[in-house]
């Protein structure tokens, strides 16, 4: 009875659980960082950038640029398919070629996109000390309308020039790589104006709020900014700030640092701008004054004399945040996977998938395998649960007669049941233990299954063409609540009052509707689970009958 009690609360712990996290999306952990912070200090290889720099890069292309003059060059390779705008060289559209964006069509999902209402869009640009130097405005020419990564090349370097009236020259390069999602931004000044000019590079995203496509049902997943800020001024540890879009308004920032890198998320995927590490850097995320939102960076000024050429690097993430590469991007950028508070269970919990699907190319078949792993792992307590709960069962009369006897007296009731279980010699709690190790195995798979863009639209067998959905005929959750309502015939109701009864008679078709609306991955741990559970409770307890401890 003890232990059934313990599964009432373990169970209220998990829907309190995600209460908190729907609370925390909407309400919790949006403090805005310091605005306009001047106490970050100046490494020797980059001079701060001027105030009137960062200005002019922040007022440049607030305003949505005009389609009318502008081309498109198409860039294909074997990840991308990609647009370029010749109108400030805008990364404008970025197809992903391995990610339909349903899972009943077969055309590829769009990460940056403006099409039918939507804005997410890569800007970047040259600022000068008083004014924008190269903007989204610019208009850039190419020698190609297309480009495409062709067969035996790793390589596909698209090229972008500009020719100012008044002697300024720029090139914006834009390098792919095969089978990466990084892309390397080079913009290059050519100063033939006559006079030394004070340059700062500058690079944004920029996007309204929509949804994006082949999201999963009734699952509430972020959107909006992230930021590796500088823990302190000065400091080599850094951490991960997330800012919903609609935070903006109040939670947005403008901060200098040394390093870091920002981005903009959304449930699988993420566009990330990777300044290099060791200048000093201006970040800023806030609404835009045309509407929707933008974060951005702006890099170290430096002094271009006349006559002379300078380039400014940045690198690009933009795709899935796929485990085994998100470590080689940028130093923390794993934090991208939201993995909460659990992220040391369930990074090494998808390692253990990954491992199963490798050997079964079946990612339902590795969450079985890990189910089993797991329940081998817990055998020693579940025997121990078992065996508390004959003993619960054995002595349930006794048990009964002291609540009787003590019903008005508190006190002199605990007394008396602490003295019958140590005269008896065993202890309730130790059925506990199964239930209070597999609930941070429970949360840390519900988000591995929630995050993992490895598992998106992952099919299993038969109906269950996608484990990051829910069970679209509820066939794995009405298993679950009949595994349920089988271990809870087995165990018996010795020594319970009608009150919990009826709870616990109620609690497989109260699950069985709770389940409903989760990912069939995770019920069909569950549905694995338990069933496991009752072949181990029929060994287990047929082995206790033996020991005289009968049911």
């Amino acid at each position: 009875m003890e232990n059934r009690r313990f599964i009432l609360i373990a169970l209220l712990g998990v829907v309190l659980f995600f209460l908190y996290q729907a609370w925390q999306k909407d309400y919790g952990n949006h403090q805005p960082s310091p605005v306009a912070d001047q106490s970050a200090p100046t490494t020797p290889d980059a001079v701060e950038a001027p105030s009137a720099a960062t200005a002019a890069a922040t007022e440049a292309g607030d305003e949505p640029a005009p389609a009318a003059p502008a081309q498109r060059i198409r860039v294909e390779t074997d990840v991308y398919i990609a647009e370029i705008s010749t109108l400030g060289g805008e990364l404008r559209r970025l197809e992903l070629r391995q990610y339909p964006a349903d899972k009943n069509k077969p055309e590829p999902m769009s990460l940056l996109d403006d099409r039918n209402g939507r804005l997410f869009v890569l800007q970047s640009g040259l600022a000068g000390s008083e004014k924008a130097l190269v903007t989204d405005k610019t208009p850039f020419s190419s020698a190609q309308a297309a480009y495409q990564l062709a067969e035996g090349q790793d390589t596909l370097e698209v090229t972008l020039s500009y020719q100012g009236a008044d002697g300024l020259q720029a090139e914006k390069i834009y390098r792919f790589h095969r089978d990466s999602y990084q892309i390397e931004l080079s913009q290059t000044i050519r100063n033939g104006s006559g006079a030394e000019l004070t340059v700062s590079p500058y690079a944004r995203l920029v996007r309204n709020e929509f949804k994006p496509d082949g999201e999963p049902k009734f699952a509430h997943t972020f959107t909006g900014v992230g930021f590796y800020q500088q823990s302190e001024p000065g400091s080599d540890s850094y951490k991960f700030k997330k800012t919903a879009l609609d935070k903006l308004a109040s939670d947005g920032f403008d901060t200098q640092q040394t390093g870091g890198w920002i981005t903009m998320l959304q449930h699988y995927f993420v566009a990330a701008i990777v300044p290099p590490a060791d200048e000093t850097l201006r970040y800023s995320a806030r609404p835009r004054e045309a509407g929707g939102y933008r974060a951005q960076v702006v890099g170290a000024s430096v002094a271009v004399p006349a006559g002379a050429e300078h380039r400014f690097d940045t690198k690009l993430y933009v795709g899935p945040k796929l485990q085994d590469r998100v470590d080689d991007v940028a130093p923390g950028f794993e934090l991208t996977l939201d993995y909460g508070i659990l992220k040391a269970i369930a990074r090494p919990m998808f390692w253990v998938l990954k491992l199963f699907h490798t050997w079964t190319g079946n990612w339902g078949v590795a969450i079985i395998l890990l189910t089993i792993v797991v329940k081998l792992a817990l055998y020693k307590l579940s025997e121990a649960q078992y065996r508390s709960m004959a003993k619960m069962k054995v002595f349930g009369p006794k048990i009964q007669d002291i609540r009787e006897r003590y019903a008005d007296d508190r006190e002199r009731l605990q007394k008396a049941m602490m003295d019958l279980y140590k005269k008896e010699g065993f202890n309730p709690l130790a059925g506990c233990w199964p239930i209070l190790v597999q609930f941070p195995i429970f949360i840390a798979l519900y988000w591995v299954l929630l995050e993992s863009v490895e598992l998106r639209q992952a099919p299993f067998m038969l109906w269950l063409q996608d484990l990051s959905a829910p069970d679209p005929f509820y066939v794995l959750p009405v298993l679950y609540g009949i595994t349920m309502f089988i271990q809870q015939k087995m165990s018996g109701n010795t020594a319970m009052d009608p009150t919990q009864q009826r709870v616990m008679q109620i609690m497989p078709i109260g699950l069985t509707a709770f389940f409903a609306f989760f990912q069939s991955g995770l019920v069909l741990y569950w549905v694995v689970n338990g069933l496991i559970s009752i072949a181990q409770q029929w060994v287990i307890t047929r082995r206790l009958a033996g020991e005289g401890l009968k049911r």
